[in-house]
């Protein structure tokens, strides 16, 4: 991001915490010690960290797999894979030292879950069956969020909760008719 576009959207950030009682602090994943120090920040505030909702991605590149531009793969691995290893890193040895019994949430996309011949086209974008009649709004992935986070679901665990209005079990459903069809 440019610089005044990061500054609008730390501005944004300040104000949507501060009128929800909540701390915002500008993190790029990417970047380990920013983690760290965006985890260190909910501890300082808090006492201690029950919640790890790790939620950053960023879309796919639209492009073959021969003609991909690997500085673009390696920027969307850095944000959608390794700094969700830092997140749960941190998020896990912050809840260790307060011997917490917590909960690390993350998220990624639909077409994660997917097994079509044609993956790559749809992690870039590609358009997709809209079930429910719409995408996935902010409030529905963080009502998923909320109801993992309690110790009374504690025992859910290593579960891929799809959050998509049904959109992977169509196109899954459509890819393997396919397969027996031919």
């Amino acid at each position: 991001m440019e610089q005044g576009v990061d500054k609008h959207v730390d501005l944004e950030g300040t104000l949507l915490a501060d009128s929800i009682g909540a701390c915002y602090i500008h993190c790029d994943v990417a970047k380990e010690s920013e983690v760290e120090s965006a985890i260190q920040l909910a501890i300082t505030w808090k006492g201690k960290l029950d919640i790890l909702f790790s939620n950053a991605g960023i879309g796919g590149i639209a492009s073959s797999i021969t003609s991909l531009d690997m500085e673009q793969v390696k920027h969307l691995i850095s944000i959608n894979l390794v700094g969700k290893v830092h997140a749960i890193k941190h998020a896990e040895r912050a809840m260790l030292r307060c011997s917490t019994k917590g909960s690390i949430i993350c998220t990624s996309s639909s077409p994660g879950n997917e097994t079509t011949p044609e993956q790559v086209k749809t992690l870039v974008g590609e358009e997709g069956i809209l079930l429910r009649g719409k995408a996935a709004t902010v409030e529905d992935v963080a009502q998923a969020a909320v109801f993992l986070a309690p110790d009374d679901t504690g025992f859910i665990t290593a579960h891929n909760l799809v959050i998509d209005g049904g959109y992977t079990s169509a196109v899954s459903s459509e890819f393997h008719l396919q397969v027996v069809k031919n």
